[in-house]
């Protein structure tokens, strides 16, 4: 069996385990909680006994959420050090579990070294330094398509910034900025990480699915050739026919088993369960025969929806169990959304706020 096969645990790093009581979720408060995740006992039945952890991007950052990397090479301040990532990743090796990076490379924070570098070469109408092209760029009168741009503030040039004007797309056709990102997953594999979850996938060349695929073709064969076993699967959030399109690269989340109309969801309420099974045994048979290796990546829930006990009837426990065992027990590899585990809603009167993403408001939500 592929060592990759196993069940992966998403932290969402701000709002898990708060180890010095600043309201903020840490990477001290995810290694004093390991034996929880995973005592090292995979038959003691004391903990959960997940086989792999998927951290939210803990790159510094100016947001909440840390999906706009200010320095791919710094840990944000708020999540703790660099030392700290490598002791949880010692600790997790010792009890066989994976870890992987959430990774945000289609676009930065505009307070990036290289944006604002970019930017005044813009200005400047510099083309001569090597940062003009490190972002996608168009002028004025070009301004067409599906993507999104803003104005950079007296210029006629306007940047790419498909999901806020805070975070530029990053310019793919650019050999540099290709050789840029993958320095930063090169970085981080010499520091012990199993791999990546890949955020926004498709974005790399939004609107041109076969030049987003052909990245990611060339940047998962240098990683392989780093890393012959990394574990790595992408979002993209679309319909099946363009997922299984980046399955040559390497594995996607299976969007249709999530969220409330999603098939596990569906057959947890009582709808259809030969839904669910012909869903899933189709998808693999899909899967195999654009990728021999290629896997099932399934989840209830993510920071990005409601949590499952949302989407079944009035958060019924027993219902939320039935969905948790089908994600469990279904083919492939099986992402949990921390807290999913035990029937947590998005919103948690008892905390008074999201559970999704935001900070917490004790030093210790699991004493509750």
């Amino acid at each position: 069996i592929d060592d990759n096969y196993r069940t992966f645990y998403q932290i969402f790093v701000g709002s898990f385990s708060d180890s010095n009581g600043d309201g903020f979720g840490d990477l001290r408060g995810i290694i004093e909680r390991m034996d929880y995740l995973n005592d090292g006992n995979i038959n003691s039945g004391k903990s959960l006994g997940v086989q792999g952890i998927w951290l939210s991007p803990i790159f510094s950052s100016p947001s909440y959420h840390k999906y706009d990397a200010k320095d791919y090479y710094q840990i944000d301040w708020r999540f703790g050090e660099e030392k700290d990532l490598v002791e949880l990743i010692n600790l997790c090796h010792e009890r066989n579990v994976k870890v992987i990076l959430d990774l945000a490379i289609n676009h930065t924070s505009t307070q990036h070294e290289w944006f604002v570098k970019f930017k005044e070469a813009r200005k400047n109408l510099d083309t001569e330094n090597e940062y003009y092209d490190f972002y996608s760029c168009v002028a004025t009168e070009d301004r067409a398509g599906g993507a999104t741009y803003q104005n950079i503030a007296g210029s006629s040039w306007w940047y790419e910034c498909n999901f806020s004007g805070d975070m530029p797309e990053l310019n793919f056709d650019n050999p540099k900025v290709k050789e840029a990102v993958l320095d930063v997953a090169k970085y981080y594999l010499d520091l012990g990480v199993d791999g990546f979850r890949f955020d926004a996938a498709k974005y790399i060349d939004y609107g041109y699915t076969k030049r987003s695929v052909e990245f990611w073709e060339w940047y998962m064969k240098e990683l392989r050739a780093i890393k012959p076993d990394i574990y790595c699967v992408g979002e993209c959030w679309s319909g099946q026919g363009e997922i299984l399109e980046y399955y040559g690269a390497m594995n996607c989340f299976n969007f249709a088993v999530s969220q409330a109309e999603g098939f596990a969801a569906m057959a947890a309420k009582g709808l259809s369960l030969s839904s669910f099974t012909g869903h899933i045994t189709s998808l693999q048979d899909l899967i195999k025969a654009k990728n021999p290796e290629g896997m099932v990546m399934s989840f209830l829930s993510n920071h990005d929806m409601d949590r499952i006990a949302d989407v079944v009837k009035d958060g019924d426990p027993r219902r939320v169990k039935i969905a948790n065992a089908m994600l469990a027990t279904m083919r492939g590899i099986p992402q949990v959304f921390a807290g999913d585990e035990y029937g947590l809603k998005s919103s948690d009167r008892s905390m008074g706020h999201s559970t999704l993403r935001m900070p917490l408001p004790c030093a210790d939500p699991f004493e509750r």
